[in-house]
């Protein structure tokens, strides 16, 4: 019987730069193992990612607060689910190195801002018991937080978009949502061990090659335990 294989997810607000570190990943990691995918979520290509493709777009409310936390972390469950059934279980059942950038962590990052600081830790025990309990989703070997301040990451997302705010989805344009957001993603951090790499120093963003490589050094910790 083959082992089953590690998730390793790399998370962050949007404007991160969790698209380049989980890249960057990927490419050392497929330089010392056999097997290794690349997956992320929301994956837009896919149907199952309709409903948040509604949410984010305004269609069912012009403010993130508009849906509750239960409601979207449900959009964004299913969208999980139909991955991993579709794309990835049989790799990760075979022993397979998966790299995530989001995973089930975005829904205690981004819908808990929603919820009371007393019923935060109510919130967190329904998203374990929902998404990997009810929905039978891995559960990750590490959770890699990239913290970013709003205020450097909305400067990203601006050369990003060249200046654009119509490009930017319901959660990109709520400045005062991303910060509940990354102070949400703190106290997860804190609560559910997850790993918090700092990405800016002194206002500006630390240069890419020193983030990946403590990336990297907590990865392939995880990988060997």
């Amino acid at each position: 019987m083959n082992s089953k294989g590690k998730l390793i997810v790399i998370e962050g607000l949007d404007g991160s730069g969790k698209a380049t570190q989980t890249a960057e990943l990927t490419q050392r990691f497929m330089q010392s193992y056999p097997k290794v995918k690349h997956i992320s979520f929301p994956n837009y290509s896919n149907p199952s990612s309709a409903l948040v493709k509604m949410y984010l777009g305004g269609e069912l409310g012009s403010s993130p607060d508009d849906v509750n936390a239960y409601a979207a972390s449900s959009f964004y469950a299913v969208d999980r689910y139909a991955s991993f059934k579709q794309f990835w279980e049989e790799d990760y059942n075979n022993g397979c190195i998966i790299i995530a950038d989001r995973y089930t962590t975005s829904n205690a990052i981004y819908q808990l801002s929603k919820v009371a600081n007393r019923e935060k830790p109510s919130f967190l025990h329904w998203l374990d018991t929902y998404e990997y309990r009810q929905l039978q989703l891995p559960k990750p070997d590490a959770v890699i937080y990239l913290d970013m301040p709003v205020e450097v990451s909305q400067q990203l997302l601006a050369k990003r978009y060249n200046g654009d705010e119509n490009k930017k989805d319901l959660h990109e344009k709520n400045f005062d949502f991303l910060k509940e957001c990354r102070i949400s993603a703190l106290y997860a951090a804190q609560i559910l061990n997850w790993n918090v790499v700092s990405c800016a120093k002194d206002g500006k963003p630390r240069p890419i090659e020193d983030i990946s490589s403590e990336v990297f050094e907590l990865a392939k910790r995880a990988i060997e335990l």
